[in-house]
């Protein structure tokens, strides 16, 4: 166990200050997320260096779409999430055997030096801190950020964006880029289907722009649940006007699994009538997710329309941005390495 980085003594309890969920816990009492446990008058982490997962990627994997295309990046995960997603995708990582029970928390012991050395020998860019929630390996992804930078290498998070204010600022200067989810627009629904909260995910949102991490965001679309015209508006309002209109946006195709696993799948047509809703209020990059093949995988000049990144699924097929210019007109694309 490692001591946590953020928490306070209230009375008779210790407060995580780590996310807006901020556990009250008694001595031996474990966090929401399940890898956090108060021992004494002290807050543990019960994953730091405990890989769960760990594999080489696309980028486009995260996904991100305007950062180092096509280039590999080492991924790890832990166990735990400060979220409950009843269509959660990886499932056994963020719902592990035991969680909330147990403190023997399984994982392989790799520590931050090793994972630079790994990153090196994959000529990967870096690492992302995927698959599960980064937020609960907080203490592990902020020292391993900061042997990735010293060796020249990126940070990614892929994140659903519940995480408190002061956590969220240290990381400024570490982590390069971010995919956030914004599952809805509606508080009612967060808590009903994540058991988090809309308001700390869009000032997340927000707050990586500030900090100068590259952002892209994702929403699942999931028939009758978020698919409506005025919430998935309410989407691209907040985007275009908070995050900027050149902020890519990916609108994913839900598949059954999980607590949803008897949901019908997004008919792909409703990815595409979304994906040109978007498109048509002012955002200049919105893509297709888990629809293999489709036109909107690709990237287009906001300019002048020509096609510059032609994908299928994760890899690339044509490119045609120069210098991050568009090679056709000279529009300077938003994005990094491009």
């Amino acid at each position: 166990m490692r001591e946590a980085l953020f928490y306070k003594k209230e009375k008779d309890r210790i407060v995580c200050t780590l996310c807006p969920h901020k556990c009250s816990l008694r001595d031996g009492q474990i966090g929401a997320c399940g890898v956090r446990v108060r021992k004494g008058d002290k807050l543990y982490t019960l994953v730091y260096g405990k890989i769960a997962s760990i594999a080489v990627d696309p980028i486009e994997k995260k996904p991100l779409f305007h950062f180092y295309p096509s280039r590999p990046i080492l991924s790890i995960a832990t166990l735990g999430c400060n979220m409950f997603c009843k269509f959660c995708q990886n499932y056994t990582l963020s719902f592990f055997e035991g969680k909330g029970k147990t403190t023997d928390i399984y994982g392989q012991d790799v520590f931050p030096e090793r994972l630079v050395e790994i990153a090196l020998s994959y000529n990967s860019i870096g690492i992302a801190y995927t698959y599960n929630e980064p937020t609960v390996f907080y203490e592990f992804i902020k020292d391993t950020s900061f042997h990735m930078k010293q060796s020249g290498l990126k940070n990614v998070w892929v994140t659903n964006g519940f995480i408190e204010e002061e956590p969220q600022l240290q990381l400024k200067g570490l982590v390069d880029a971010v995919n956030n989810d914004l599952k809805f627009f509606s508080d009612k629904k967060y808590k009903k289907y994540t058991g988090g909260s809309l308001k700390p995910v869009l000032d997340s949102l927000k707050r990586w722009k500030k900090i100068g991490a590259w952002l892209e965001v994702t929403t699942l679309i999931i028939p009758d649940v978020n698919d409506d015209i005025k919430e998935i508006d309410d989407i691209i309002d907040f985007i275009k006007t908070e995050l900027g209109e050149e902020t890519p946006w990916h609108i994913s195709r839900f598949h059954p699994q999980f607590k949803m696993a008897n949901h019908p799948p997004t008919p792909p047509e409703k990815i595409r009538k979304i994906r040109e809703r978007g498109l048509e209020k002012g955002l200049k990059f919105v893509y297709s997710g888990n629809l293999w093949g489709d036109e909107g995988e690709s990237t287009y000049c906001p300019h002048c329309g020509k096609l510059l990144i032609k994908r299928i699924g994760y890899n690339i097929e044509e490119y045609n941005i120069v210098n991050s210019k568009c090679k056709f007109c000279g529009h300077e694309i938003a994005g990094e390495g491009l």
